[in-house]
């Protein structure tokens, strides 16, 4: 019919990062990290630990404990966090609308998320939000593997190592500055496109797709 936005191909795949791009995460993230607290004793600034998500959670953990203590205490964490972690969760604005509006129009979606998988799927399966591929355990230009390997040529994250990691894919880095990385730092790490949030993702589309 005339006026209708021609239908994106199967083919076409748009990948998503998870935290604080498709899932607020902080409140389960923030009860987590108290129960480890108090498991070990160790002090942890859970407020700081939630206000930089996006890296490997290695990483973090290195903030707070000894360097040959961290992948058993990454461990633990892992294990608790399903517990404490899932259901305060919140699907960030606009996420499922995002996902829908990819598949309407004939598309495929994916998440790519540092996060351990499991978890990110515990995420995904309790907040309704159900792309066609989920893989986790990949930061940064990491990232770019899984794209490459599933085709995806847009990727949608909110922290410049999700910008690289659509780089080093060659996918179309579109970023919300959602997270912990303001639009100026998300321009500069080489973002194609900057969103206030995912609300403004299914605009987007529409027009990406009536150029295509």
């Amino acid at each position: 019919m005339v006026g209708m936005t021609p239908p994106i191909t199967p083919s076409l795949t748009v990948g998503f990062d998870l935290d604080m791009t498709l899932i607020d995460s902080r409140p389960g993230i923030r009860a987590a990290f108290l129960v480890l607290a108090a498991e070990t004793g160790a002090t942890i600034d859970v407020d700081l630990v939630v206000s930089r998500l996006g890296p490997p959670l290695e990483q973090e953990i290195a903030h707070w404990f000894p360097a040959d203590q961290v992948s058993a205490i990454a461990d633990r964490y892992r294990e608790i966090y399903p517990s404490y972690a899932i259901t305060p969760a919140l699907a960030m604005p606009g996420a499922r609308e995002s996902v829908e509006a990819i598949r309407a129009l004939g598309g495929r979606t994916m998440v790519v998320t540092a996060k351990y998988e499991p978890n990110a799927k515990l995420h995904l399966a309790h907040l309704g939000i159900e792309p066609d591929v989920v893989v986790g355990d990949l930061w940064a230009e990491q990232k770019a593997l899984a794209l490459r390997e599933h085709g995806a040529t847009i990727y949608v994250g909110d922290h410049t190592g999700d910008v690289r990691g659509a780089r080093a894919a060659n996918a179309l880095s579109v970023a919300v500055s959602t997270g912990p990385c303001d639009a100026g730092e998300l321009r500069e790490a080489g973002a194609d496109t900057v969103l206030a949030s995912l609300t403004d993702f299914p605009a987007w589309l529409e027009a990406y797709a009536a150029r295509g």
